[in-house]
């Protein structure tokens, strides 16, 4: 079903972060067909209490200095997050034309995208060993092309609470059977060329199809991007704005509450 945008907002939670946080990335790395995958496990040493652990899918230009920062901001004391490299280590666009060639093979064969992203979450469940993670409490975000991905981690029945996809392509392939477990919540902006409407008609019938614990929410006045602080040009289709970002969050942190006290 639908639900209204204010509805999705009325929680209101707090950035996460503080002035006092040992905040921490470390590495951690895989290894699938020859191909290395460097990730970082983000969140704060200082709290030893065990707390939700999210796969977080970057956008296209994958795992970065920015991109570590975002995790960082996200985690605070409420998250252990794995930054996902979806990529292999080779891979680190520099610029949106080396983004893009990243991209096409995982677009163009979505097994292989869901493959990174399930052994992602395999990873995340393997730390639970040494990082403050509570194993009953598992989700996964994604921005750009990390929620399309995140989406698709849904799609396979993986066994996580929730999956949030933020400015992410909403559309697949017609692979998957409809085995959703998880609740999915798709935040996209109301202007974002990349998902037109017939887009976002097709994602709602195929979770509706499914019997999904499901909602999509479009952002008024908002392209794609809007949580992409480094998405400063003030034309186009790719476009940081703070206020969508701060309601986008909220809205995160409430479904991701809601999931993991069903679960």
């Amino acid at each position: 079903m639908r639900r209204s945008l204010l509805a999705l907002s009325l929680v209101v939670f707090g950035c996460a972060g503080s002035a006092h946080a040992a905040m921490v990335a470390k590495p951690v790395q895989w290894t699938e067909q020859g191909v290395t995958y460097k990730s970082f496990l983000v969140y704060d040493d200082a709290v030893k209490a065990k707390r939700p652990g999210l796969v977080m899918v970057p956008n296209w230009f994958g795992v970065n200095d920015m991109a570590v920062a975002k995790a960082k901001e996200i985690a605070g004391k409420d998250y252990v997050i794995l930054l996902t490299d979806m990529y292999g280590e080779n891979v680190r666009p520099k610029n949106a034309d080396e983004a893009g060639a990243a991209v096409k093979p995982l677009y163009a064969d979505r097994k292989i995208m869901r493959d990174h992203v399930t052994r992602a979450l395999q990873e995340l469940k393997a730390q639970e060993k040494t990082a403050p993670i509570d194993p009953a409490k598992l989700a996964a975000i994604g921005f750009c092309f990390g929620g399309s991905a995140v989406l698709d981690l849904a799609r396979t029945g993986a066994d996580v609470a929730a999956v949030v996809s933020f400015h992410g392509l909403l559309s697949t392939d017609d692979k998957l059977p409809s085995d959703i477990h998880a609740s999915v919540l798709a935040l996209n902006g109301a202007d974002d060329q990349g998902v037109p409407p017939e887009q976002r008609q097709a994602f709602e019938k195929e979770m509706t199809t499914a019997k999904a614990d499901w909602v999509s929410a479009d952002f008024g006045n908002t392209v794609h991007c809007f949580t992409e602080k480094e998405a400063t040009d003030a034309t186009g289709n790719c476009r940081y704005n703070g206020k969508t970002a701060k309601r986008a969050y909220a809205a995160m942190r409430a479904w991701l509450t809601e999931a993991f006290a069903a679960k």
